[in-house]
This record gives structure tokens, sequence and C-alpha cells, in this order.
């Protein structure tokens, strides 16, 4: 029987603060089916997980990631006196919980020169399984520069708006997977309909409302990205 997957946003990140280790435990606690997340490089090319390309808002100091070094940027608090997590310590706990991963690359601003290639070295390292893991991003060359170092990988795209003919344009760019804001899916229900009879995986952000987990459910996304993974596994 199909199941939607529940997938934690930045970690349980309603109750918990976001993209830390605290907020990604608790999502394995309460067995959350997958944890999305969000990385970028430091100063010295440490692949750190944060999702804003300052660190003001979700930690007690300002700049730009790309300007600490990893030293520096582990010395913030980033709520609850939890620190901002290197990728290295999400997959330590991913491997050993076995969950599905969507990891997101935060290069739709500033590229992160040598990002795919570090992201990718570390996932063999850690030997997470292909079969539990999507990587997805807002810069669509990235995900096809992705494809052409390991066509294996996954890879989602992410958009906002509505795009034209987004099955054309899938398989233009060779990705596995649509990542839409829901509202687009909502906005579209025949088209969407039409996405999931031709067996598109539509893995939507950022599914907060029950009204709307439902909706999204009812149509048969394969995943709904929510910040409050106890209500969706209530419903599922």
């Amino acid at each position: 029987m199909f199941m939607t997957l529940n997938i934690a946003h930045r970690g349980f990140s309603g109750k918990y603060p976001e993209n830390t280790l605290l907020a990604f435990r608790k999502a394995v606690e309460i067995k959350a089916d997958g944890i999305e997340l969000d990385v970028q490089l430091t100063k010295d090319n440490v692949p750190v997980i944060i999702h804003d390309e300052m660190v003001d808002r979700t930690t007690n100091s300002f700049g730009l990631v790309k300007n600490f070094t990893y030293k520096e940027i582990k010395r913030l608090n980033a709520g609850g006196n939890e620190r901002i997590p290197s990728l290295e310590e999400f997959l330590e706990l991913a491997h050993d919980s076995n969950i599905f991963v969507n990891l997101e690359l935060k290069n739709s601003i500033f590229p992160y020169e040598g990002l795919e290639d570090i992201v990718l070295n570390l996932l063999e390292k850690y030997s997470i399984s292909k079969e539990k893991l999507i990587l997805s991003s807002f810069n669509h060359n990235s995900m096809m520069k992705i494809k052409e170092m390991d066509s294996s990988i996954k890879t989602g795209l992410l958009y906002e708006s509505c795009l034209y003919n987004p099955y054309n344009y899938l398989k233009t760019t060779t990705a596995s997977a649509l990542h839409p804001c829901f509202a687009s899916l909502l906005q579209n229900i025949d088209e969407t309909k039409d996405l999931i009879e031709k067996n598109v995986e539509i893995n939507t952000y950022t599914v907060n409302d029950v009204v709307y987990m439902k909706a999204l459910i009812d149509l048969g996304v394969n995943g709904i990205i929510t910040n409050y993974p106890d209500r969706l596994k209530e419903l599922l």
C-alpha cells in the first residue's frame, strides 16, 4: 500500500531549534520517515547545516555563513545552547538511524565551489543508502552537475512558483523528482494529478496546516515536508 513519506523539515523544527542535532534526534524519536536539512560551506570549506546564508536569524551572532571558519561557527548558539552541526555529525546520526535523508544544497545565492564534490564524498564515506537519499536545490544547474557526477543519486528540483510544463522540464534536467511549494500543487490540481499519473515523484514543502496535509495525502504526493511531523504522523 502506498504511503506518503513524513519528512521533518530541518528536523522537528516546529518544536525544537531548526537544523540542530536535537531537532534531528527528536524527528527520529517520533519515527518520522525522513529528515530534510540544508548544507552550506564555511570559509574553510567544511559543510555545515544551516538554512539561511546569514547566521542572524537562527544564532546569537551575525554575518554570512561563508565568512566564518568551522571553529568560529561552532561557537555560536543555534537555540537552546544547541550548536550548528557539521554535515558529518548529521550523517553519523543518519547512518545509525537508517532514516530517509533529503539533503538540500544551499547554493542558489552563493555557488560554494566544490560543494557537490564534498557532499558526495561524505555520503560515500558514511555509506548512506542511495535508496534512502535525495539531494535537492533551487539551483537546478547544481542538480544536473550531481547527475553528471553520479547518475544513481536521486535529485529533486526545488521551486516556489508554478513551472510551465513541469513534466517536460523534469525530463530536460534529468532530475528524479519535483520539490514544489505545496501551494503550486493545489493551485493546479489537474496538472498535479497528471504528474502523479505519470509516476513523477513529488515531495512538497512546507506543509504545516492539517487541512493542506490531508489534501496532499489525498492527491497521492510521495512526500510531505513539514515542521510538524507529529501532526502528519497522526494523519498517516
